[in-house]
């Protein structure tokens, strides 16, 4: 298991710096090819090394709240740095996608050796999503930027009132699993250190969140927004997966689901390093804040706040989209 977690480690730090060499050249040919990705930043009265310091504090902010709230940093990243920074949206997404990767490759270890995350729950899954993210990266880059602002808009305010309106179950109950899971043979049993017990679950309604899954994955690899926001809900409410497996389940998956569509837009040219290292290092140090706080925090509030920040990004996107103020 060490080795394995040394294994994940060094594999994040490859696609950093993957992320730092590759697209340096990419980047570059994209200020040339501006019907591929267009300007990596737009005119600002700022000098170009103010925006990675004020990306680095912001993303500190975002990792502390994405904690707090339980939501994925990515979602929190992507709308708002998109429509208040002066950077590009394909770069942005581009992004979005690394920092979902990156903190999901650090908790991913920690959550298998413990068996909350269910591998035989989360690969049939990661197929899914991955494949149709794949295609969601390959449309997204191929739209308009506007057009891409004004979904991006749309979809982060549903993603607020998903928030506002799912509820959570902690056991939910599960008379008989269906066919196709025990096909699969999606079932397990984990251990529950708050009561000391081994908790069994099954799942059912496993063909519909499948298909839920393929529309995730497409918004999540269009619009780089990693597929947190989503998972965790279609798991425990839908297919009846405990909490905890769920929120798990969910963190581990997306190391996977977020690495098919980031390798497409870096081979595009859609990944730039003085964007992805200082929003990487500014949510990984915040994550660790966050959590030092969590227990004294009210989540209810941090959610409420999280809400509201979704809810201003989503108009800033959908105005600025459509050209009602730069």
């Amino acid at each position: 298991m060490f080795i394995f977690r040394r294994g994940i480690t060094c594999t994040m730090m490859l696609l950093i710096i993957g992320a730092v060499f590759l697209s340096g050249p990419a980047g570059r040919n994209a200020f040339a090819q501006d019907a591929v990705v267009g300007d990596a930043v737009e005119q600002s009265s700022l000098p170009w090394w103010a925006w990675p310091m004020i990306l680095f504090v912001t993303t500190f902010v975002f990792g502390i709240l994405a904690v707090l709230s339980g939501v994925g940093g990515a979602v929190l990243f992507v709308p708002i740095v998109s429509g208040f920074f002066p950077f590009h949206i394909d770069f942005v997404r581009g992004a979005g996608l690394f920092l979902a990767m990156a903190g999901s490759l650090s908790a991913g270890p920690t959550l298998l050796r413990k068996g909350i995350a269910s591998l035989k729950l989360t690969l049939p899954i990661a197929l899914i999503i991955s494949a149709s993210a794949i295609s969601g990266a390959i449309v997204g880059l191929r739209l308009d930027p506007d057009v891409i602002q004004i979904a991006l808009g749309g979809s982060i305010f549903m993603i607020a009132i998903v928030m506002i309106l799912a509820k959570k179950s902690e056991f939910p109950e599960v008379n008989k699993p269906d066919a196709f899971a025990v096909a699969l043979g999606i079932t397990g049993i984990y251990h529950e250190e708050s009561t000391d017990e081994y908790i069994p679950w099954d799942v059912h309604r496993t063909i519909p969140a499948f298909l839920c899954f393929i529309v995730v994955g497409f918004i999540a690899g269009m619009f780089g927004l990693g597929a947190g926001w989503a998972n965790v809900p279609v798991l425990n409410l839908m297919m009846g997966v405990p909490l905890k497996v769920a929120v798990a389940s969910s963190s581990f998956l997306l190391s996977t689901t977020a690495a098919c569509p980031a390798w497409i837009y870096l081979n595009r040219g859609a990944v730039l390093p003085i964007i992805v290292i200082p929003s990487i290092i500014g949510i990984m140090l915040g994550s660790r804040v966050g959590v030092k706080i969590f227990a004294k925090s009210r989540p209810a509030s941090i959610r409420w706040v999280v809400i509201t920040m979704l809810m201003l990004a989503s108009i800033r996107s959908i105005t600025k989209g459509l050209g009602l103020f730069a």
